[in-house]
Order: C-alpha cells, then structure tokens, then sequence
C-alpha cells in the first residue's frame, strides 16, 4: 500500500508548534544563583506537553484518516488559529495567561476530537471502532481540563492536566482496537522526523544568535563551531537511523514512536538551553553537569526506546553497544568528582560532542 504524503498545510502547522517549544525552552534561561530553579523546569515540563500532545493528536488523526480535501485542511486551518491564542499565552507567569491557554489547548483538542466523531459516522470495519472509541474517549479528558475554570490557584492546574493525562493514555487502553487499524508507519516516522528536523534547525538559530562572534574573537567563533558539530552529531545520529536502519513497514499502533519523542524532543531543548548557559557561563560546574547528564540520559534512552523495536533485525544494537553507553555516561557523571576549578565551560562543550560522535557511531555500526 502505498504511503500517505506530508501534505504542504502540515508542514506550515509545524512551525507554529515548533515556534512554540522554543518559546517554551526559554523558560529554562532564568538562572538564579547558579541553578535553574525547580519550578521554571517544572514550567518548562508542563507546557511542553500539551503543546506536543495537540500536535500529535491531528497528526494521529491525518496518518489513519486525513485526506488533502477542502474539509480537513479547513479542520486543520482552525486549529492553528487555537494554537495562535495558545502560543500568545505562554509565559512564566502562567495565572495571568491561563485562560487563553486553556482556550488554546482545548480548541485544538475538541477540534480533533470533533474529527475522529465525523470519522466514526464514514467509516467502515476496523477504521470505524477506532475512530469510534477515540471520538468517544477523548471528550472525558477534554471536559476534565474545561472543569478547570471552576477552580482557582492550584487546584484548577490540578485538574486541567489530570484532563491531560487521562487524555494521553485514552490510546494506550484502546490498543485491541488500534492494532487491528495500525498507523502508517512511513507517514508517522517522517511526520516526527520533520518536526524534529525543524526544531533542531530553530534551536541552532536561537542559540547561534547569542553566540555572535566579534573581530579576532575566535573563542566564540570556536565555541559556535562546537555547537555545530554538537547538533550535526545528533542529527546524524537520528536522521540515518531512520532512513537505513528502521523498518517502516511495520504496522504497529505507533506508541513508541509518539510518546519516546515526547522525551527526544525535550531532551533536545534541555541540550540547547544546556550549551546557551554554558556559554554564557552563569551556572555552577556541578548543576550543569547534572542537568546535562539527564538530558543526554533522556535523549539517549528515548532514542534506543523508538528505534530498536523498529529496526532491521541484523541492526538491532547488542548488549555490548547498551554496556558502551552506560559506561560513557558514567564516565560523564564522573566529572562531578573532578574538582570545579579544574574544568572549564568550553571542556565540557567538548565532552558533549565527544559523546554524541561515540553515540552516532555505535547506533550506525
């Protein structure tokens, strides 16, 4: 059968999205005393996941349904006018901006819901029980989240992302349904490959645009090509395991490739932020570490997570490869024992890179 296309109208709904995670990983600039305080990561966390959540819901919803016809690109066309009011809304001060947030969010996931509904009634067989059960089963956690207006302070956070978590899971307990109707695998691995393509791209920006490079300082200039080869690495890494290592014709219900890039996608932002910080050179040694060694623990395990269940069966990694990465993390983790004063920003930038090539080489071998 031959694969669903990325039709133009998806691409152009990506960049609002991916516009809004940069403006989500901004959060993680604020350094007070050396660190980042808790509550802005926490920030960072909660907002990333509804934004990534809209947008894998009308992705679900084209791979299985979608059709490059007046109607959807109309369904599609009000949704980034929702995720316009919902991207205007982000901010650290989350109270005075959460009603048009909560709008945002909950027209995005109405509007899909609204879909699976029309789906449901022109449907036949499989296609029809699935887009039955998910039409049915998404409205419960979108009017938990719309209860949150009743609520005030903490509460009503409560209850908006209790909304967004029963929303999250709805396809986990709907897989004897979604496995008889499994997704287009080629089309939903290029659609994540796309989007990532384009935040990598926007984070090389955003930071790159800091490190702005003066006459004769070649530090900077130095530091910026580190980062380059950082973000090449990564996406070396990524974008050959898909083309020649994955099999893209296995029918699954996708699961792991939607909810491991939750984590591949953050990984990533806390990596940018993570270089931006230590260029600028306001966190303690021993934070940035921490925080560098959970995002790249984040990436590395969510990547092996999508990708080895997917892959060829002569390029599964062995447990050899599995004992190799662990063993760099460690070494990694093992800076923190290492005397402050002995390490510099601009080493452990080194080390980053050092760790990604190793990585791009044994997941490729």
């Amino acid at each position: 059968m031959e694969s669903k296309k990325v039709t133009w109208l998806e691409l152009f709904s990506d960049l609002l999205f991916v516009a809004a995670i940069a403006t989500v990983t901004s959060v993680l600039i604020h350094v007070e005393d050396g660190e980042i305080p808790f509550s802005y990561i926490l920030k960072f966390v909660l907002i990333f996941v509804p934004i990534w959540w809209s947008w894998v819901g009308q992705t679900l919803f084209t791979n299985r349904f979608g059709e490059d016809g007046l109607y959807h690109r109309l369904f599609m066309i009000l949704q980034m006018i929702f995720a316009l009011v919902m991207i205007a809304s982000l901010s650290t001060d989350f109270d005075s901006y959460f009603l048009p947030f909560l709008i945002g969010y909950l027209g995005l996931r109405a509007l899909t819901a609204i879909q699976y509904v029309i789906a449901a009634k022109v449907e036949m067989g499989a296609k029809q029980q699935v887009a039955r059960y998910l039409g049915k089963y998404f409205w419960i956690g979108i009017i938990i989240s719309l209860c949150a207006i009743f609520f005030d302070d903490t509460w009503r956070y409560v209850v908006l992302y209790l909304g967004i978590i029963v929303d999250i899971i709805v396809p986990m307990f709907g897989r004897k349904y979604l496995m008889h109707s499994p997704v287009d695998s080629e089309h939903l691995i290029e659609r994540f490959s796309q989007f990532t393509t384009i935040l990598f791209g926007e984070m090389l920006v955003s930071t790159i645009v800091i490190i702005q490079p003066h006459p004769g300082d070649w530090y900077n200039i130095l530091y910026g090509a580190l980062f380059f080869i950082l973000i090449v690495s990564m996406g070396w890494q990524y974008f050959d395991n898909l083309d020649f290592k994955v099999n893209k014709t296995i029918r699954s219900t996708g699961q792991r490739i939607i909810y491991g890039h939750l984590f591949i996608l953050m990984a990533i932002s806390m990596l940018t932020i993570a270089v931006r910080v230590l260029f600028e050179e306001k966190m303690h040694i021993t934070f940035i570490i921490w925080f560098i060694v959970i995002a790249m623990t984040m990436y590395v395990a969510a990547t092996l997570f999508v990708f080895q269940v997917y892959r060829h069966a002569h390029a599964k990694l062995k447990k050899g490869h599995f004992m190799m990465l662990a063993l760099l993390l460690v070494c990694f983790l093992a800076m923190l024992f290492i005397q402050a004063s002995v390490l510099s920003n601009f080493f452990i930038l080194v080390m980053m890179v050092l760790f990604f090539f190793i990585y791009t080489f044994i997941s490729l071998k």
